[in-house]
């Protein structure tokens, strides 16, 4: 089969499958059907129906205005974190491929050093000793994340350094700030893209794995991996507690893979 037809499918797929969350982010912005924490007695563990598409919980609370509240945070959660962790993985990356020597032998000891634990157990870790919080979970994995930028932006910055065109900026003693940002920054967004759609995928894995086990997006915020744990219990009686919120974290996860398989593709082709 054709390789680019291959690669089409993957962005159709991918971007059809994130446009469904974009538009549920989109409209709970502006506007649910019910309150994301309006309670009623009198339909609790409604299954899906005309009244409420999505079902209602145990506490009779409409799944649908909470998956449409919970849309938010996931997007929220994943392109901060990433920023996070693209900036700090920019400026060490930069300065360790640059300057080389001692700094670029800290900066990866450290980064190796925070490699070498599972990121959510650090993450994990540094919202239980800061507080759960939204903000600082995004802060948690922008930490946990930015070594894996950093590695990227440093081998990539090296192997730029003996291009005639920095060369040449050294000989005219050109700013190295200058030289990092102007000259060798920009060459290296095709190589950092398919990091950050990856990025934001594992972002959203975390942040609702953190949500799940309590130290996430705190109630009485909706999100998808507390609504997870909220709803385990109802598995058998309620499935439809499980099913919408997982189907939405399915939609954003695989749609940002594929368009991450694209960006691989298209990137593979063009270099041929």
């Amino acid at each position: 089969m054709n390789p680019s037809a291959n690669s089409k499918k993957y962005l159709i797929i991918g971007t059809a499958l994130i446009a469904i969350v974009i538009a549920f982010f989109l409209i709970g912005l502006v506007w649910t059907p019910y309150g994301i924490n309006s309670t009623d007695s009198a339909s609790k563990f409604m299954a899906p129906c005309a009244e409420h598409i999505f079902g209602t919980d145990n506490l009779g609370r409409d799944v649908f205005s909470r998956c449409l509240a919970a849309a938010r945070y996931t997007l929220l959660v994943s392109f901060a974190g990433v920023a996070v962790a693209l900036a700090l993985g920019t400026i060490t990356g930069l300065l360790a491929g640059y300057f080389g020597g001692l700094l670029d032998k800290v900066i990866m000891v450290l980064s190796n050093s925070v490699m070498c634990f599972p990121g959510i157990l650090l993450a994990l870790v540094a919202v239980a000793v800061f507080g759960p919080s939204l903000y600082n979970v995004i802060w948690a994995l922008g930490l946990v994340f930015a070594p894996t930028f950093a590695r990227v932006y440093r081998s990539s910055t090296i192997e730029l350094l003996g291009r005639d065109y920095i060369l040449s900026a050294k000989v005219m003693k050109v700013n190295p700030i200058r030289i990092m940002f102007v000259h060798i920054l920009p060459n290296l967004m095709s190589q950092i893209l398919p990091a950050v759609i990856i990025g934001l995928a594992n972002m959203t894995l975390f942040e609702s794995g953190m949500s799940y086990l309590g130290l996430g997006v705190q109630p009485p915020a909706a999100s998808y991996g507390k609504m997870l744990a909220d709803a385990q219990s109802y598995m058998v009686t309620a499935p439809w507690l499980i099913i919408f919120p997982t189907l939405m974290l399915v939609c954003y996860i695989l749609g940002l893979y594929f368009i991450s398989e694209w960006v691989r593709t298209s990137m593979r082709g063009g270099s041929k």
